[in-house]
C-alpha cells in the first residue's frame, strides 16, 4: 500500500500533537489492532488510522454519537462491529483533533484499568 503526500503529513500531523501529551510521561506509544495509538494507565484513547486518515478517539458513547449525528465523525467499525465508545475523525475535520485528542484523555484518565478494583 503506497500513500500519498497528504497521508505522511496527516500521519505527521497526528504525532506532533501525541508529542505534548507524550512528553508528560503519563502518555505512551502503543499499538491498537496494529494501528499506532496512545495510551494512559494502560487505557487506548487515540489512534490514527493510516487506511481511512483519520483520528480515532475515545469518548463516553453519548459524546460519540453528537459527534456523528453532527457529522464531525462517523463510527469506528472496524470488521463490521462498532465501537460505541470510538469515534473516527478524518482529516478534513483536522482542525477539532487537538480538543478532541484532550477530551480523549479526560475522559480515559477517570476510567479504572480492567482487572483493578476501584478504591474503597
Amino acid at each position: 500500500m503506497t500513500h500519498d503526500t497528504n497521508d505522511v503529513l496527516c500521519d505527521s500531523y497526528f504525532w506532533d500533537l501525541a508529542d505534548s501529551l507524550l512528553q508528560t510521561g503519563a502518555v505512551t506509544r502503543s499499538t491498537m489492532m496494529g494501528l499506532p495509538c496512545l495510551r494512559v494507565n494502560g487505557l487506548f484513547f487515540a489512534s490514527f488510522d493510516r487506511r481511512t486518515d483519520s483520528l480515532l478517539v475515545k469518548l463516553p458513547a453519548a459524546r460519540v454519537d453528537e459527534l456523528i449525528d453532527s457529522d464531525q465523525g462517523t463510527p469506528f467499525a472496524p470488521a463490521g462491529r462498532r465501537f460505541r465508545q470510538w469515534a473516527a475523525i478524518t482529516r478534513d475535520r483536522s482542525a477539532i483533533w487537538p480538543s478532541l485528542l484532550d477530551e480523549a484523555l479526560s475522559f480515559v484518565i477517570t476510567q479504572q484499568p480492567k482487572g483493578s478494583k476501584p478504591e474503597s
